[in-house]
């Protein structure tokens, strides 16, 4: 290592705001958690067998957050995964996968469309992962879920609604 400098600031250190103090990061996670887990294969061993076509996979996503204490809330994100060979079901993988986060210095109008677009956004990547362990398991390909853009979730579900600021049931009001 070199003790020289050349030119660069030193990077500031993470989580330490203006005055030298210890800045609270917005969203903490508490715990991650399966709330529930299910893989059904109705049609097996038929549709465990080699096809000529691929299945056809419909993916159903769902958000839901409620208040659980003051700035802590539950983030549940649930994805219904059926896949079809022609008129068979293939397999049906359902996941709800939640969290608990706090919500630290967040202003009021910003903690609806945190919860149910930045939440989500967390918990995707382990929701994901079951549903590919599932399929997997279940004598299938891995269904890896393609990324899902939880802002344009949101506001289609907003605009269908008109509740775009809405908070979720049990949050506290300002």
């Amino acid at each position: 290592m070199s003790d020289s400098n050349n030119g660069s600031a030193p990077a500031p250190s993470a989580g330490i705001g203006p005055e030298g103090g210890q800045q609270a990061a917005p969203i903490t996670v508490n715990t991650q958690y399966v709330k529930d887990l299910s893989f059904e294969n109705p049609n097996a061993p038929q549709t465990l067998v080699p096809q000529a076509n691929p299945p056809a996979i419909d993916v159903n996503v769902n958000v839901q957050a409620r208040g659980l204490g003051p700035n802590v809330y539950e983030v549940v994100l649930s994805i219904t995964c059926t896949a079809k060979q022609e008129q068979l079901t293939a397999f049906i993988v359902e996941v709800a996968y939640a969290g608990v986060f706090t919500l630290t210095g967040v202003p009021q109008e910003h903690v609806h469309p945190l919860l149910l677009i930045e939440c989500p956004r967390l918990l995707f990547p382990f929701a994901r992962a079951l549903v590919a362990n599932a399929t997997r398991d279940g004598g299938f390909l891995p269904l890896l879920i393609q990324p899902i853009d939880f802002l344009d979730l949101y506001r289609r579900q907003a605009a269908a609604q008109g509740t775009a600021t809405q908070p979720p049931p049990g949050a506290p009001t300002a």
